[in-house]
């Protein structure tokens, strides 16, 4: 069984409306399930231990607070494991994301866009988890491939949440939240205070010449679709090709 929670939010599937439908050749295709125990949550880093020292006034004002510090790992788990609860229910159109196998903390993901200025683009992406989440700033994206937009960073691929999420707040932001933005992004472009500035001045003055790098980024980003992933992690995303037939490599699921 799969120790860790392995759902997805099935962005292959088929929509009523039309939205978000897979292109006739893609297919999935899971690995076998290694053979595992009794269904865990994920691992947690070291530097979630639980508190074992006397608490500080601090300390103790978080814990008067609601927030998780005097449950350490634990509380930590359970709320990551709603969160994932939660982006299954949402059901988010064209996006799909999978715990990592080593980190609860560390969420790999793909966006598929399906019409508008990135239509056909694959994004494929992380989501960095704060250690002390939800009490923490917001989850970071980082897409593995920076793409030309006003609000990714042309060398990193980190995407600015901030200006959606400025303060993060618990049992009212939630991840699944995130995700929807880092897909509308690609269908709403705001170039207020951008994080690749040329893209900001191409879509505000010359559109023409912003889409013709746009098209020029979404090749780009499509063309390294089969690399290896950065991350070694054997629940990271992959898409192989045999023939003319792409095949995506989800993890096994529950």
């Amino acid at each position: 069984m799969n120790p860790f929670w392995s759902m997805s939010t099935n962005a292959g599937r088929k929509r009523s409306d039309g939205e978000e439908q897979g292109g006739p050749g893609e297919q999935r295709s899971s690995p076998a399930r290694p053979p595992f125990g009794k269904k865990q949550l994920p691992s947690i880093p070291k530097n979630a231990a639980p508190i074992t020292k006397a608490a500080s006034p601090a300390s103790s004002t978080q814990s008067a607070n609601g927030t998780h510090a005097s449950y350490g790992p634990f509380y930590l788990e359970y709320s990551l494991l709603a969160e994932f609860t939660l982006v299954i229910k949402q059901k988010l159109p064209g996006i799909y994301v999978q715990p990592s196998y080593r980190s609860a903390l560390m969420w790999f993901g793909v966006i598929f866009i399906r019409h508008g200025l990135y239509q056909d683009g694959v994004f494929k992406f992380t989501v960095y988890i704060p250690d002390n989440y939800p009490d923490g700033d917001c989850p970071r994206v980082v897409f593995d491939t920076p793409v030309f937009h006003p609000l990714v960073d042309p060398v990193s691929g980190e995407l600015d949440v901030r200006r959606a999420f400025t303060k993060w707040r618990r049992n009212h932001n939630h991840i699944w939240q995130v995700l929807m933005y880092a897909r509308t992004i690609f269908y709403k472009i705001n170039t207020m205070d951008p994080l690749n500035p040329e893209a900001a001045v191409l879509y505000d003055k010359d559109i023409q010449l912003f889409k013709s790098k746009v098209v020029d980024s979404v090749k780009l980003c499509n063309s390294h679709l089969f690399d290896q992933p950065k991350i070694d992690d054997p629940y990271a995303i992959r898409q192989v090709q045999h023939s003319d037939v792409v095949l995506w490599s989800f993890p096994p699921q529950l």
